[in-house]
């Protein structure tokens, strides 16, 4: 297995950022990288120039214990900390008269040890000096500007590399040089930009890991670990943190073409991340040892500590600034009947939160326009289209067209926007939005000629020119600062929380409004059947008497319309009921008990008088149904709606048939009714639950409502109805509880 298959079979544009160099597989040339299984110390990777350092091959330590390179005494102390998954303490030890400093940390199951040669004339005292200097110069400065001046002068003093940067980081991971030193006859590039191509993400991530790299000699050839591959885990060894990692040719050759021999470059991290890199470049080859290295560790940590101070007290400041308007805004909203007046109409307007140009505000589909904004039409386009499909709560940009293609027409008002989603929906929408402000961009070289492939090395070559280039940028506006997302980000959850408990409001006054509406159907109910039923009692007395009385002397269209009276008033009985019946279901509380479906089965049929009604119906009912645990009432009327509807439905077929049973459906036992009757269309399955659906045509007849009210009973109980047919062949009803 070689190292060349962990590698990608083609770099391109589009996988540059995916190099590996984290396994890379050598080692710069001023030193030895040696490799120990951290179990027994034996020596399982090594340089090829451990002859140059040590006076013997590697072939002949490969398969050794380190005990043969570093004697008992200082291997034992390796192995002593062996475990533990951190960087070790340095060692010195002297080999073949050579004085070494031995870099000990642990990757997976190996031990890294890299030897470099120790500084001759090493000053401990000289370095105090330097460390109290750094202290004290960089505690003084009263500005980030101030403090990246002050840290590449220090470290031009101290390490005399030929050009001192510092180079900071956009949200885009773009970089610009924002403080120089350099020799007099130098070129500057203070105020140059470079793309983030220049640094791809997975040396900004090893930057993290590993915060000091230096590459002693651009020109020397990097030196081979063999062998390649591990043989304690078949793996490369990842050399993430090791000092002598070598670099890879794309950057070697990207330096080349800068003319820079030798660099050092150091992480500068605020609150955690990369902020940007203390980058020095010398026009020679150039070796800064272990020690002064570490001096350089604490610069860029004494920096980055300064950069993190100064900008929280700017982040609190700022945060003190946007509190008090945001206080203002939540008791104006608190206040007002309506949010939108909160936020649009009082002394302070969401607009004062940020520092804008215009803003919207979309609650309940309404947009609200504030300033200079884009249009509602666009406003309303760009939500829907973009924004309510992004799953973060929180979206920012300085570039909105990059993300949004339709932005380009309206980037004099919203090239730039922050946007918040308001609740738990995808609809309602804060946003502020900032105009383009048109910028001329220095680069370090044309940022659109990042690199080309070389056919002949079969690889990425980077940009030869770096020549002063300059771009104007339009369509981009102000960058968004962490303390304003922070601010709408409050404001976001303040809004939420507001928004919450007037729904929290509405629906109690809603509950109100049921409970009596409620009360009232109630009393309707109760009237209904009083008020109703009292006439029909005199229409159905009074037809009785005509029918008795004077039947026999009217023709047949009065026979006829007596006849039509009194049917109607018993539809009419029947319907007023069945509305009660339903009515009721709500308000009743269940009384549940435990009762035989058979035997309740058995008293439903009895009063049906099937010999008389339905003569010719065969029904077949399955014996030893599991027993209910139901409200008994409630499921006489359950069962004596579906059997009626199956009976009625189903005696005008040549042979009438109904089936009743249980069977066990995903652990829950489910009734059914089946019949050989006229069917229905499974289109309309659901719709045959509703109030007042019907659809057999005469003489089937019926309110509407009787499956309606099964369902609802059913569902009371926590259950579920449903049925299954197709026309001309029979119906079938399920439910369970």
């Amino acid at each position: 297995m070689s190292q060349r298959e962990y590698y990608p079979q083609k770099v391109d544009i589009s996988n540059c950022e995916k190099e590996p160099i984290h396994i890379i597989g050598k080692s710069q040339a001023h030193g030895v990288i040696v490799v120990c299984d951290k179990r027994n110390l034996d020596i399982t990777q090594i340089g090829e120039n451990a002859e140059v350092f040590f006076g013997i091959s590697y072939q002949e330590l490969l398969g050794k214990n380190l005990k043969h390179l570093l004697g008992e005494v200082i291997s034992g102390e390796i192995a002593n900390t062996s475990q533990k998954e951190e960087s070790q303490v340095v060692k010195e030890i002297s080999i073949n008269n050579r004085n070494f400093v031995i870099i000990p940390h642990i990757s997976g199951e190996s031990i890294i040890l890299d030897f470099e040669l120790k500084e001759t004339g090493y000053d401990p005292y000289e370095y105090q000096r330097q460390l109290s200097h750094i202290l004290k110069k960089l505690g003084a400065a009263q500005g980030p500007a101030e403090l990246c001046n002050e840290a590449a002068l220090i470290t031009r003093k101290i390490f005399g590399y030929d050009r001192v940067m510092i180079y900071k980081f956009d949200e885009e991971w773009n970089g610009e040089v924002v403080a120089e030193e350099k020799e007099d006859e130098l070129e500057s590039w203070l105020g140059l930009h470079y793309p983030a191509s220049d640094i791809p993400k997975q040396s900004r991530e090893l930057f993290l890991k590993h915060r000091v790299r230096i590459i002693a000699d651009v020109n020397s050839s990097p030196v081979p670990i063999q062998p390649e591959i591990s043989p304690i885990n078949l793996q490369p060894i990842d050399l993430s943190k090791s000092e002598l990692r070598a670099v890879s040719p794309i950057h070697i050759e990207y330096l080349q073409n800068m003319k820079v021999g030798a660099s050092l470059t150091a992480a500068l991290i605020s609150n955690g991340k990369l902020w940007g890199l203390l980058a020095c470049h010398h026009y020679s080859a150039k070796i800064i040892s272990f020690y002064h290295r570490q001096t350089c560790e604490f610069l860029t940590q004494i920096f980055s500590n300064e950069l993190s101070l100064k900008e929280t007290r700017r982040y609190i400041q700022k945060l003190d600034e946007w509190g008090k308007v945001r206080t203002e805004l939540v008791e104006q909203m608190k206040d007002e009947d309506k949010i939108k007046n909160g936020l649009l109409k009082q002394k302070t307007i969401f607009t004062d939160l940020l520092e804008c140009d215009g803003g919207a505000l979309i609650l309940n589909g309404k947009i609200r326009l504030l300033g200079k904004t884009p249009t509602k039409k666009q406003v309303k386009k760009l939500t829907a289209d973009f924004l309510s499909k992004s799953k973060e709560a929180l979206f920012f940009t300085r570039n909105l067209s990059k993300f949004y293609e339709p932005a380009k027409t309206f980037i004099s008002t919203a090239s730039g926007i922050l946007a918040v989603k308001l609740g738990n929906n995808d609809h309602d929408f804060l946003m502020w939005f900032r105009p383009e402000v048109v910028q001329n961009i220095s680069w370090g070289g044309n940022p659109d000629k990042k690199a080309s492939f070389d056919e002949q090395k079969q690889r990425i070559t980077p940009r030869k020119s770096f020549k002063k280039w300059t771009q104007q940028l339009t369509g981009i506006s102000n960058s968004w600062q962490d303390y304003q997302i922070s601010a709408a980000r409050a404001i976001r959850e303040s809004l939420s929380n507001i928004i919450l408990q007037k729904q929290k409001q509405k629906i109690e006054r809603l509950n109100e409004q049921l409970f009596k509406a409620h009360k009232e159907l109630q009393l309707f109910s109760h009237g209904l059947s009083h008020d109703l039923k009292a006439p029909l009692r005199g229409i159905d007395g009074y037809a009785q008497i005509l029918k008795e009385d004077y039947y026999d002397k009217l023709d047949g269209p009065g026979q006829q319309a007596i006849s039509t009276i009194l049917n109607s008033v018993a539809e009419m009985n029947a319907l007023i009921d069945d509305i009660l019946s339903f009515s009721g279901v709500s308000a009743v509380k269940l009384k549940k008990s435990e009762f035989s479906v058979n035997e309740l089965l058995q008293d439903i049929l009895k009063s049906f008088n099937l010999k008389v009604n339905y003569p010719h119906s065969e029904i077949i009912v399955q014996t030893d149904m599991p027993q209910m645990m139901a409200d008994k009432r409630m499921l006489v009327q359950v069962w004596s709606n579906i059997l009626m509807n199956a009976l009625k439905y189903s005696e005008r077929a040549e042979k009438p048939k109904i089936e009743i049973g249980s069977k066990a459906l995903h652990d829950k036992t489910v009734y059914f009714v089946i019949d050989n009757g006229i069917g229905f269309d499974p289109e309309k399955k659901e719709e045959i639950f509703q109030l007042f659906t019907r659809f057999a045509e005469k003489p089937f007849k019926g309110t509407g409502i009787g499956l309606a009210i099964a369902k609802k009973i059913i569902e009371k109980h926590g259950g579920d109805i449903w049925a299954e047919s197709q026309p001309g062949k029979g119906a079938a009803f399920y439910f369970y509880l």
